[in-house]
């Protein structure tokens, strides 16, 4: 089970890109900034890291670190070209709002999954 859906374009590009790069995967996470709050922080990752979320696509690996997981579950990533340029697109369905050069998110805390206490005191 995938906690992020990746297209086909996506998967193809982000395969392409490992491969081009040599490198383990794309990384992907969040990062606070911005006008909104958050930013899509994307980079390159050698190899494996134990707190991080590894996903397959294709010849290559999406790798999201695990905070930032629980802010991109549900999140479809898409890669679109036109004649403009191109890039990777995701549709998150808990971001609440975004700014206006669309670098920038702002999340919906209420569909964000909340941590657990894992220790009670009992005096």
């Amino acid at each position: 089970m995938s906690f992020v859906i990746i297209t086909d374009n996506a998967k193809k590009r982000i395969s392409d890109m490992c491969k081009e790069n040599n490198v383990f995967a794309i990384t992907l996470g969040l990062k606070g900034g911005g006008c909104a709050g958050y930013q899509y922080d994307w980079g390159v990752a050698e190899k494996e890291h134990p707190r991080c979320e590894v996903i397959e696509a294709g010849e290559g690996n999406l790798m999201i670190d695990k905070k930032s997981l629980l802010f991109l579950m549900g999140t479809e990533i898409d890669y679109k070209q036109d004649i403009f340029g191109a890039q990777f697109v995701l549709t998150n369905p808990k971001v609440k709002s975004s700014c206006g050069c669309g670098v920038s998110v702002t999340f919906d805390v209420d569909t964000t999954p909340k941590e657990q206490n894992v220790f009670t005191p009992t005096w």
